[in-house]
């Protein structure tokens, strides 16, 4: 166990990193092919301006009829990559579109993100080169005034004074990118009308599209299927003195178990050849995890398919972004709600075990260097963290990595065995370094830690993925053996709904649909 004690009072930020490499832009293929179809129809002397309306005209519909963006493939003939497009389709009064998929941006040069127009049409279009199992959230971010957006700044996004009416300069205009007007446009993020998945982000505004390639890891997993036991979902209050407040916790309890928080009973009698006791899993962020993503899907599945043992899961609030900085960047006050008073309400309600080797933190971000922190502050509690997209580099100044720098100093070989599962994406450059660092040091400290990259960036529709993997790794050792005689249940069949969290992205100017998946699921407002 650790003894020294977290700083206090750090900013509540990441440390401002450049990207070490620019993004990727590159030609779209099939708009380069338009362009010498537009061309040629310039050189033509009768009809060429309904011949070139209909290139354009065929273009839209290729787009409806296939999505957005555009997945092409890679014109150096590199299997292993391909060239995405994004595109919006604008108007006489579109000035400027930002494309911004996560971490797929500089912020030393944000006007990289700015889609150009194709001369001429309503087409506006940016291209990156991308490996074929990259996936992302993204928005469209467009200067097209309507009823409901707000005025710019009074400057040019391209430098100089801006024109009458106090709008900016055509996107076109030669010169720099004004960063207040950048700033601006960043505000104006929508989903893409043309990309029918998208996924709500936390703490509101518009929901984002998704972009996934065809070499990315399946949502399988996060399909509502019919056919399977069912968990439930319900939602409690938890009094904490540690924290001096009330907190919400969102329990899922698997098919077959009491659901309303009765204590332990004839109900948690187990099946032939499971244990009384339920393994715990304690996920932090409840409120996006399951009101708005439906989590309680993938453990259906998991569970179904036998790749998780029936678990009770604990989803405590994280209340808005100044209480989660608070909480959960090493807090010893939040490690002793978790330990001392959240697991013991539950083992007050639910057959849940008090053994550590089947008890998981699991964590994103803030939320995954929590997991870890409070995993060797009460090992004696939790025996499992599950860390993805860690914030160790915290905190940003001078005591940078402060977790795995005490950790460094400590001890080998610890008392109670911690198991790490630990996760990054290869686009998050801010983070890492330090997330390459830290399984390094707890292998020399006689810790058992998996560490592994994705392509990606800070987003849960990566860790959607990721939590499913790294769930079914550190609690394969808790799947009951089938009795003797009893042969192992076989994967249920089913039928695949859409994936869990996923909506309708509404229309420019539109509402979201409803979100597909779970009863207890609410819809999403436009998040983001």
């Amino acid at each position: 166990m650790l003894s020294s004690l977290p700083p206090t009072g750090m900013p509540k930020r990441p440390p401002r990193v450049p990207r070490p490499a620019p993004v990727p832009r590159v030609d779209s293929p099939r708009l380069a092919t338009l362009a010498r179809r537009l061309e040629a129809c310039g050189q033509e002397a009768a009809g060429a301006e309904g011949a070139a309306a209909e290139a354009v005209a065929e273009f839209w519909r290729e787009v409806a009829a296939v999505g957005a963006p555009l997945i092409e493939q890679d014109p150096q003939g590199d299997p292993e990559h391909a060239v995405v497009t994004f595109v919006w389709r604008g108007s006489q009064d579109t000035r400027a579109v930002l494309v911004l998929p996560n971490k797929v941006i500089d912020p030393r040069e944000p006007d990289r993100n700015l889609m150009d127009r194709l001369p001429g049409t309503d087409i506006w279009h940016w291209s990156v080169r991308m490996r074929r199992d990259w996936r992302a959230t993204y928005a469209l971010c467009v200067d097209e005034p309507d009823a409901e957006q707000a005025p710019p700044p009074a400057a040019s996004h391209r430098g100089g004074p801006p024109p009458a009416g106090g709008r900016p300069a055509p996107a076109d205009a030669a010169g720099p990118a004004d960063p207040g007007y950048i700033a601006w446009l960043r505000g104006q993020g929508r989903p893409d009308p043309l990309n029918p998945r998208a996924l709500p982000r936390r703490w509101g505004g518009a929901q984002q599209s998704v972009v996934r390639l065809p070499l990315a890891p399946s949502e399988a997993d996060w399909q509502v299927r019919d056919g399977i036991p069912r968990g439930a979902v319900s939602s409690h209050p938890v009094r904490s003195a540690a924290l001096g407040t009330e907190r919400r916790v969102w329990v899922y309890t698997p098919a077959g178990r009491p659901a309303a928080g009765a204590a332990p009973g004839p109900d948690a009698a187990p099946g032939a050849g499971a244990r009384a006791d339920l393994p715990v899993l304690v996920l932090f962020d409840g409120e996006m995890w399951q009101p708005e993503l439906g989590v309680a899907t993938l453990l259906d599945n998991l569970i179904a398919d036998g790749r998780l043992p029936p678990l009770i899961a604990l989803l405590p609030d994280s209340l808005d972004s100044d209480t989660r900085w608070s909480e959960l960047a090493c807090n010893d006050r939040f490690v002793r709600f978790l330990s001392d008073e959240l697991l013991p309400w539950a083992a007050a309600r639910w057959p849940v075990t008090d053994d550590p080797a089947r008890t998981v933190l699991a964590g994103q971000s803030l939320g995954g260097l929590m997991a870890a922190y409070a995993a060797v502050r009460a090992p004696h509690r939790f025996g499992n963290a599950l860390a993805q997209s860690g914030s160790f580099w915290w905190p940003d100044g001078p005591q940078g990595q402060w977790l795995t720098s005490l950790l460094e100093a400590a001890p080998e070989h610890p008392a109670h065995p911690v198991r790490f599962w630990l996760s990054a994406g290869e686009q998050e450059w801010v983070l890492l370094p330090a997330n390459r660092r830290l399984p390094a040091v707890l292998r020399t400290k006689g810790y058992e830690a998996e560490y592994r990259e994705f392509n990606g960036g800070h987003d849960y529709l990566c860790w959607r993925t990721e939590l499913a993997d790294g769930l079914t790794a550190l609690l394969a050792e808790c799947i009951a053996a089938p009795a003797a005689g009893q042969a192992a249940a076989p994967a249920a069949g089913y039928t695949a709904a859409p994936a869990a969290g996923y909506t309708a992205a509404p229309a420019a100017g539109g509402t979201s649909g409803a979100t597909a998946g779970r009863a207890d699921a609410p819809v999403s407002p436009p998040a983001g």
